[in-house]
């Protein structure tokens, strides 16, 4: 059954939902046990980007939930930006001559049978998604050389990816030690009248009992698989509820120590540097 694959928690596990009034001290106080965030340099104390002039808006930190954290980050994406990301798989690469990314039916990092993924995942060249790694580093303060081959992933309606974990099994922690961070952005309005194509997390609260992230175009969720001492948090158990039309996501995880990237042939971080670094200088950040 579900419970003997995914039990339930034990009665004395602490989850702890957000309040309604939130700060840069009682966020960062969620975060103390999680991978380090540079948030203080760019968000003021109201968690909104420091920023003096801009022509898009500002992003935003809200918590939506305490313990385990779980963030969401507004305007993290223009509708440009979210584009430019879909046109990568849907052109194959997008327009440039970086190579092109590796597709893959219902890819997951996990052997284990006991998730079910129905869509599409595209492995990318580091250099294909500049500027999701140049705000992943300037914003948040990620470290490149930590981080999993970005992935675009597409559901069709229908499709869905039932309960799992993000946490890496333990057979494949060779590889740069276990996930602390989850980066998903939202690159469309896949949400409905009648809901679908929400992440759930089975046992957090929200305003529906189960805590859903509603898929945003733009806006991008930030949770924590484990704790920055590499233990598995069992909590931030979640889902990606059965989409009622076509949802695009892109994803990146932090590990604890130095990650080699396998897909697509040839990606390294190295070469993504350039290009992350005229993504900055265009973003205004440098």
């Amino acid at each position: 059954t579900e419970d003997d694959i995914f039990p339930p928690l034990p009665s004395d596990t602490i989850i702890k939902p957000s309040s309604s009034e939130v700060n840069m001290k009682i966020l960062q106080d969620a975060l103390k046990d999680h991978i380090q965030l540079d948030l203080e340099k760019n968000f003021d104390d109201n968690l909104i980007e420091r920023r003096q002039e801009s022509n898009t808006p500002k992003m935003k930190l809200k918590l939506l939930h305490e313990s385990p954290p779980v963030l969401e980050i507004q305007n993290f994406f223009t509708t440009k930006e979210c584009q430019e990301v879909i046109s990568v798989a849907e052109g194959g690469g997008g327009n440039n001559n970086k190579g092109s990314p590796v597709e893959i039916q219902s890819a997951t990092f996990s052997t284990l049978a006991s998730s079910k993924r129905t869509s599409t995942s595209w492995f990318c060249h580091y250099a294909q998604m500049p500027t999701l790694l140049a705000k992943a580093s300037h914003v948040l303060g990620l470290q490149l050389h930590q981080t999993e081959e970005p992935q675009i992933v597409r559901y069709r309606t229908g499709e869905e990816f039932t309960w799992h974990y993000d946490e890496v099994p333990r057979t494949q922690l060779h590889n740069g030690g276990q996930r602390l961070a989850t980066l998903l952005v939202y690159l469309n309005d896949s949400h409905t009248k009648k809901g679908g194509g929400g992440t759930m997390f089975r046992d957090l609260i929200g305003v529906d009992k189960s805590l859903v992230m509603k898929p945003k175009e733009g806006s991008a969720l930030l949770f924590f698989p484990a704790f920055k001492d590499g233990q598995p948090d069992d909590r931030t158990l979640h889902k990606g509820e059965i989409a009622i039309k076509t949802k695009w996501i892109c994803q990146i995880w932090i590990h604890q120590h130095l990650y080699q990237p396998s897909l697509p042939p040839g990606n390294s971080h190295d070469s993504a540097i350039p290009a992350i670094q005229t993504a900055k200088e265009e973003l205004g950040y440098i």
